[in-house]
């Protein structure tokens, strides 16, 4: 499996230059289904070189565009590793191939940017988060979803450990501690906040060299995090983790952590039991957003036409939105005058507006849940929530 991580699908969200190929299939682990694999891919790439010509496109530009997944036809290493659906997106700077626990209906599309639609479900209700694992020998950033798991490389302003960090070797840096009763103190969450004293020796020594080492820490995440609104999970032996809320200054950490050494964890191990923590925080989530929708319905805060959704999204005014992963929405929008036709039927040239929306929404900081209308009753193909 190589699901694509939250930055990687940003970066397919980006516009792109020239014709934009988006292709799903199901495929399949075991059995002589296998073998029909590749001819599944043959006819999808036939499929693309007609709507290539259809659209006039040059003959040199269409070969070099199909070469890539015509070259995935015979690499017989490719189709020996097994999953239940294959996506690959090309165009004349992309091509990435991703396989995920997901068994797609098969889809072809080609329009001028990339189609995303069928990848929502990993990129929301299976859950993003990060994971912050800290000990005194190691810091690991981990991005997952309930399906996969990518380390993150670290900013070099991170220190790697608590011996690395040489701050604690001079010491004018020691600061006093003590737990303040005092109004005027009290820290992020309601928590009171920790004030260190004297030159430090033994434990509150520790204390304090900890505090510095993970003050160090939060701020060298910062360019990292400062633009996420998903939830960090630590991890980290016990004693360590209310010492690092103390310096933490992301608004979106989460109060349970995993305990115990994550030293002696994989990554793998690591994200299994921080999607205990995650998965209730992401359905309390969900419900949340639906009653804030149904709270707003009708009002100026909430829309549940493709129109306003879209024009809302691309404006960057939605908090929220639904989206029926089921249905299909078929239209014309163009970004820069703002100009939108909405279609009862595809047409040549027209896009799903249902991903333009969603895409939209996730690219201006809002958050998308992909539903199946069934599970929403009360929405036709889209629900949003606007911000103030």
């Amino acid at each position: 499996m190589n699901i694509p991580s939250k930055s990687e699908l940003r970066s397919l969200m980006e516009p792109q230059s020239g014709p934009c190929i988006s292709l799903f299939l199901p495929t399949h682990r075991a059995g002589p289904e296998g073998q029909q694999d590749p001819v599944r891919l043959r006819r999808q790439i036939r499929e693309v070189e007609n709507r290539l010509l259809l659209s006039k496109g040059a003959a040199t530009q269409t070969e070099s565009l199909l070469k890539p997944l015509q070259a995935l036809l015979g690499d017989q290493q490719f189709w020996l590793h097994p999953s239940d659906g294959l996506t690959i997106f090309r165009s004349s700077g992309v091509f990435r191939t991703y396989r995920v626990p997901y068994s797609f209906q098969e889809l072809v599309v080609v329009t001028n940017h990339f189609y995303l639609k069928p990848l929502l479900p990993f990129l929301t209700n299976d859950g993003h988060f990060y994971i912050l694992a800290l000990s005194q020998n190691a810091v690991r950033l981990l991005e997952c979803t309930r399906y996969s798991v990518h380390e993150l490389p670290l900013p070099e302003t991170v220190p790697q450990s608590l011996a690395q960090d040489s701050v604690y070797d001079d010491p004018d840096n020691q600061v006093r501690y003590h737990s303040s009763s005092s109004g005027a103190l009290v820290g992020k969450g309601g928590r009171r906040a920790v004030v260190f004293y004297g030159q430090g020796v033994g434990i509150d020594d520790t204390k304090v060299r900890l505090l510095r080492y993970f003050q160090h820490i939060d701020r060298a995440l910062h360019e990292l995090l400062h633009m996420e609104t998903v939830p960090l999970i630590l991890a980290g032996v016990d004693y360590l983790l209310p010492i690092y809320r103390e310096a933490n200054t992301y608004p979106h950490l989460l109060e349970e952590g995993v305990t115990g050494n994550p030293d002696r964890k994989d990554a793998e191990d690591l994200c299994e039991d921080a999607w205990l923590v995650a998965e209730p925080y992401f359905f309390k989530a969900q419900q949340e957003a639906a009653a804030q929708y149904r709270a707003f319905a009708g009002t100026k805060r909430a829309a549940h036409t493709i129109k306003e959704a879209v024009l809302a999204a691309a404006a960057g005014r939605v908090e929220s939105l639904f989206v029926a992963t089921d249905q299909e929405q078929w239209g014309i929008f163009d970004p820069t005058s703002g100009l939108l036709h909405v279609h009862k039927e595809a047409r040549f040239g027209d896009d799903d507006l249902l991903d333009i929306a969603a895409t939209q929404t996730l690219l201006h900081g809002g958050v998308v849940y992909a539903v199946e209308q069934a599970n929403m009753p009360e929405i036709t193909n889209v629900a949003a929530v606007f911000r103030y």
